[in-house]
């Protein structure tokens, strides 16, 4: 199926400048999502995945997704302060400061193996300190799969530099 049809294009937002790539009629339709889904775990079926993260909040819907299609659990990973229980945190630079994820600190076990899960891979900010945050909780990363990816930032770069292999769905070049 040719899921890219299914992502809208939304000028100026979040700010002037900025083509959002908008997912919400992908998740709309039933076939394009269950394909979605099937297609981003389709090259980790036989990793030997035990869980699957998704980054907040977009990466919670594939993520769970993801989880159930392999039969494991699903780890949130969350902007700070959002999780009830203790907690490890990671920063990560923004283009103008720096922002933090965080996940429980027993949500990992030490050798679990995590397939990372998001909707759009950009700059890869966001899923290099996911992965740090998996990492030292002592999970061995089987892979980082995303819908999209604006393959004209340097997110891919990042995750080659931890390697973690990425699978996306969409290149936007």
């Amino acid at each position: 199926m040719d899921l890219e049809q299914y992502i809208r294009d939304v000028p100026d937002f979040p700010k002037p400048g900025i083509v959002f790539k908008d997912i919400t009629p992908l998740l709309a339709d039933a076939a394009a999502m269950q394909d979605a889904v099937t297609q981003l775990v389709q090259p980790y079926a036989l990793a030997g995945a035990e869980a699957v993260t998704g980054i907040e909040s977009r990466g919670f819907i594939f993520g769970a997704l993801a989880a159930e299609r392999l039969g494991v659990g699903f780890v949130p990973i969350r902007k700070p302060g959002k999780l009830p229980a203790e907690t490890i945190s990671e920063s990560y630079a923004l283009e103008y400061g720096t922002d933090a994820v965080e996940i429980h600190a027993d949500a990992i076990r030490d050798g679990q193996k995590v397939l990372m899960v998001d909707d759009l891979l950009a700059t890869g900010g966001t899923m290099e300190a996911a992965c740090k945050l998996v990492r030292k909780l002592g999970g061995q990363i089987v892979g980082a799969a995303f819908v999209i990816e604006l393959s004209f930032l340097p997110g891919r770069a990042k995750l080659d530099a931890l390697n973690v292999p990425v699978h996306t769905l969409i290149d936007v070049g």
